[in-house]
């Protein structure tokens, strides 16, 4: 008896490992974590819930998106995007193409949105091309 219960809780334990290993696997700060260590571009997001924001890591800056829900002709959609830099040391040797490239990947997922740009980013884009 005392050999099948042994068993059995090794069962649950092997269970509960392989459980802990793919939710590790799987968990989108660990993508994102290295996304931004390889330089690499990475979306994190979860479309259907709206109070969730926007994580994105693109050549080693993680940037921040906010969403605000609104009216759009047809029902209730992501109409506004705030995007903001976790740390703008990161931005160096950012370009105007980066920034509309990120731009393009955010309203391909929320085409009702305005995307919005804080600072520092948003002085990159004003200020005039030579």
């Amino acid at each position: 008896m005392i050999v099948i219960v042994f068993r059995l809780l090794m069962i649950i334990a092997l269970v509960l490992i392989v459980y802990t290993i793919a939710q590790y696997l799987r968990n989108p700060q660990r993508k994102l974590r290295i996304a931004q260590e390889e330089k690499e571009f990475y979306f994190a997001d979860e479309p259907e819930n709206s109070k969730r924001n926007i994580q994105i890591a693109y050549k080693g800056c993680l940037f921040d998106g906010e969403k605000y829900l609104g009216t759009t002709e047809e029902a209730f959609e992501v109409v506004n995007i705030h995007v903001s830099v976790r740390d703008s040391m990161d931005l160096q040797g950012m370009t105007r193409d980066d920034l509309y490239f990120l731009e393009q990947e955010i309203l391909l997922r929320y085409p009702h949105a305005k995307v919005v740009w804080k600072h520092p980013i948003s002085e990159l884009l004003l200020t005039d091309m030579k």
